[in-house]
């Protein structure tokens, strides 16, 4: 360990190497930090990736696939899967016959728990009153085709009298 430093510097140490002399000599170079080279990725981020972060999709080619249909736009345009997405970019997903508008708050492309993973993106109040709405109608809509299967004889009788006009 080089003297004066502590563990947590001499960790932080990225070496260059000089070939120039005829010998291979390692110069430390010092206050190097593995996030210096990921600066950029943390400013963006592939769309695929985050939405597979945020639990929107159970897997990145899911959510890759979505992206390739149309079925995801970011700030009202259509995308490819490689399309980098920052934070303050507002999405559209079409999820079943749900939509979602979101913007998006922070960027990760890890995949955390889901508590974690809502902190990434907030719901539009329009969104959430279109998505409650479309709930409820499609409630309505349930209940109203209780009948299933085959008509029993009753049911037989009644459609006959109805279409000889005897009702």
């Amino acid at each position: 360990m080089l003297k004066g430093l502590g563990k947590e510097d001499f960790y932080s140490v990225r070496y260059s190497f000089n070939f120039f002399d005829g010998g291979v000599d390692r110069i430390p170079i010092f206050g190097y930090s593995e996030h210096m080279d990921n600066k950029d990725a943390q400013e963006k981020l592939r769309i695929d990736k985050w939405l597979w972060a945020a639990r929107f999709f159970k897997t990145r080619s899911i959510a890759a696939d979505a992206v390739e249909i149309g079925k995801v736009q970011v700030n009202d345009a259509r995308v490819k899967p490689a399309k980098t997405i920052a934070a303050g970019d507002t999405l559209t997903l079409r999820l079943g016959p749900y939509t979602h508008v979101v913007e998006v708050l922070a960027l990760s492309n890890k995949r955390g728990p889901a508590p974690e993973a809502q902190k990434l993106y907030r719901e539009t109040d329009e969104s959430r009153a279109k998505r409650a709405a479309l709930a409820l109608e499609l409630k309505a809509q349930a209940v109203t085709q209780s009948q299933k299967g085959r008509p029993t004889k009753k049911d037989r009788r009644e459609i006959e009298q109805f279409k000889s006009g005897a009702w």
